[in-house]
């Protein structure tokens, strides 16, 4: 699959961020936006949520339905997309709701929108563009197989949800692992 074109749309404070070799990733983490679009992901993206850094919680690149790509953060930069794992890995989010916009209600867990097949094609296009610049990059692991904690439910604490769930099950992994030949990791 060609590499889409990636448009460069650098975050505010991508200068900020702490940067890599190219051979220090080995990992790419899949995340859904869990947001309406891309402006929403985009203004999300820009909050400052680390003061000390002046910096914030967002992906790498960004693939929206169409299969349209941004480039927030370069690959040889640290982005704050997973926890623990933002030193060896690439953040790719894909535009889709998830859970939108009840992420924490008990009652509203189920992920509904599919991944259309021009942002499917978009990423596996990404992927092989990035094992072609990332020389050691050779997993793949969804933001749910690494982040597995829990969180009281908004609307009943005593209900333990999990924190992150994206991509999600709808969410074409076999489709993705073939194309692109990288095994899913679910963490050390």
């Amino acid at each position: 699959m060609p590499a889409p074109l990636v448009e460069d749309w650098p975050i505010p404070y991508h200068a900020q961020l702490g940067t890599r070799p190219a051979d220090a990733v080995d990992l790419v983490v899949i995340h859904c936006t869990e947001l309406p679009d891309i402006a929403t992901a985009r203004a999300f993206g820009e909050r400052i949520r680390y003061p000390d850094s002046g910096t914030g919680a967002c992906g790498h690149d960004y693939v929206d339905r169409d299969g349209r790509c941004w480039r927030f953060v370069e690959p040889t930069r640290i982005a704050h997309h997973v926890a623990g794992l933002n030193d060896r890995s690439v953040g790719i989010e894909l535009v889709n709701l998830g859970r939108y916009p009840r992420w924490a209600d008990s009652r509203h867990q189920r992920f509904e929108e599919p991944y259309p097949a021009a942002q499917i094609e978009a990423l596996i296009g990404l992927l092989g563009d990035l094992k072609r610049t990332l020389p050691n990059l050779g997993r793949i692991a969804g933001h749910e197989d690494l982040d597995r904690r829990l969180e009281p439910a908004s609307d009943d604490p005593s209900i333990l949800l999990p924190r992150r769930r994206d991509p999600g099950p709808l969410f074409p992994w076999d489709a993705v692992l073939a194309a692109t030949g990288l095994p899913r990791w679910y963490g050390d």
